[in-house]
């Protein structure tokens, strides 16, 4: 087993943010847990620290990245009453932790039609939860450095360094770096002015700036940020074409038979479609700006914006070398968020946990696990929890939610897309997908779903009923199909 965590993996997401990334070596062998990880026991150190300030470089926490994951980790130190005084947040970013999500979606409306902007989407409001300002951490003693990411680690010490030289001394350390966006090289193309990636506000305030000016967007990418970002660009009226090497939209979510009534949806909005296409170049005008994107067979497609939603990479550079494990595709956890090194944890899109459900190692980009992760780690540190985490994967889209849209896109999925898809309903207005294996359903995708329908999903992934699947094949619509599932649901209760 060791040889195999050590392993370079492929990615199974079904991701948004962001993707569900499990390595092949133990995807395919079923296991009751990493053996190749044995967290040791002791997982918190702890010092002295004034609880109102920060008079030297000691600190009882310190949270580094300032993301989403972030956000709801202060959230649970201050319920715990733990934050006055000894809770710490570095950040590259400027802003106090967001919902990121927002970034691809509403952000990117026109100015005419509403579009999010901060404070509104701060934490923990896409959770229910209060909106976490920067006026917040300052009521609740928290210490915030915005714009100084950490430069160094030294473990032996317990030490950080940032950017500006300031030191940082740790008790419990919470990894919560996240993502990177892949990028093209800059050799053909990939830095040029015009082509952009989305991964925080300054990215997205870039993008906006493009496409106030913009006549014909380039999105590259087929899958959440591809679809969310071309939606928006309708709203722009642009010009927008979405170039991809799969055979259809979101290929590792999406049967071909429900990746065509999106596309069909996109399509009907005015968004073009190249699939199965590679990428040879982004080339510049006499102005230096991109111009187009030619592809593999010579071909040329006009562009004076582009988009890359390539996917992401976790942010784990800081940390190799120093003895995390982060060769299974993230930092490996166990199912307290502890590493190998006693009192690091890592949470959020970084960590590769154990998916207990699936007895699997998995890395999640989705909010979603960003919020629990955070919430179940802090808990553990803090309190007598002693559960491992128990994550049922979960992802969503929303599109065409402006002004003005003549349809709005909201669909959800739980579980895990394996066996069987069984497909009902014809997407006007709703559509279901059912993944059945062995008999039993292991997975479900609703399109257009009420609170009622949306909130049977979770429980049918995770209780994984027997039902028939003919009877499945047979329903009449949607809600048919929800009921027969959810009968099979009741019969093994």
């Amino acid at each position: 087993m060791l040889s195999a965590c050590k392993r370079m993996a492929n990615s199974l997401s079904i991701k948004h943010g962001l993707s569900l990334w499990c390595p092949q070596s133990l995807t395919t062998n079923r296991i009751s847990r990493p053996t190749c990880f044995v967290p040791l026991p002791s997982t918190r150190r702890s010092f002295v620290v004034a609880s109102t300030s920060f008079a030297n470089e000691n600190r009882e926490f310190v949270i580094v990245g300032g993301g989403n994951a972030a956000g709801y980790a202060a959230k649970t130190f201050v319920e715990h009453g733990m934050a006055n005084g000894k809770l710490c947040i570095v950040s590259k970013e400027a802003y106090a932790p967001y919902e990121r999500p927002a970034l691809t979606k509403a952000y990117l409306f026109p100015h005419d039609k509403k579009p999010a902007r901060l404070p509104g989407f701060h934490t923990c409001v896409g959770g229910g939860g209060e909106r976490q300002t920067p006026d917040w951490y300052k009521d609740q003693g928290i210490e915030m450095l915005y714009e100084d990411p950490v430069t160094s680690i030294d473990i032996e010490k317990q030490t950080l360094t940032t950017n500006s030289g300031k030191l940082l001394k740790y008790g419990s350390l919470i990894i919560s770096t996240g993502c990177t966006a892949s990028r093209f090289p800059e050799k053909i193309g990939g830095n040029l002015s015009g082509v952009h990636y989305i991964r925080d506000v300054s990215d997205a305030d870039s993008l906006i700036s493009s496409l106030e000016k913009s006549k014909k967007m380039v999105v590259v990418g087929g899958g959440y940020i591809g679809m969310e970002v071309a939606a928006a660009a309708v709203a722009w009226n642009l010009d927008t074409t979405v170039v991809f090497p799969e055979n259809h939209l979101l290929p590792r979510l999406f049967t071909p038979s429900l990746a065509r009534k999106y596309e069909e949806l996109f399509q009907n909005n005015g968004v073009k479609f190249v699939k199965g296409a590679s990428i040879k170049t982004l080339e510049a005008g006499t102005d230096g700006r991109v111009s187009a994107v030619k592809l593999g067979d010579g071909s040329l497609i006009e562009a004076d914006t582009i988009v890359i939603g390539i996917g992401a990479k976790p942010a784990v550079s800081l940390f190799e070398g120093v003895g995390l494990n982060s060769t299974v595709g993230g930092i490996q956890v166990d199912g307290q968020f502890r590493t190998s090194i006693p009192g690091i944890f890592a949470i959020g899109d970084v960590a590769a946990f154990p998916l207990k459900m699936y007895d699997r190692i998995a890395r999640v980009e989705h909010v979603d696990h960003a919020r629990r992760s955070a919430q179940h780690c802090i808990k553990s540190l803090l309190s007598a929890q002693t559960q491992n985490y128990d994550y049922l994967p979960y992802f969503y889209s929303r599109v065409f939610e402006y002004e003005g849209s003549s349809r709005k896109v909201w669909w959800q999925f739980f579980g895990d897309n394996v066996g069987e898809a069984v497909e009902v309903g014809n997407f006007d207005p709703k559509i279901a997908t059912f993944w059945i294996d062995s008999g039993k359903l292991k997975g479900v995708l609703l399109e257009s779903g009420s609170p009622e329908e949306f909130q049977l999903l979770p429980k049918l992934a995770r209780n994984q009923p027997t039902v028939d699947k003919v009877k499945l094949q047979n329903a009449s619509s949607v809600e048919e199909a929800l009921e027969i599932a959810r009968a099979a649901l009741l019969v093994e209760a």
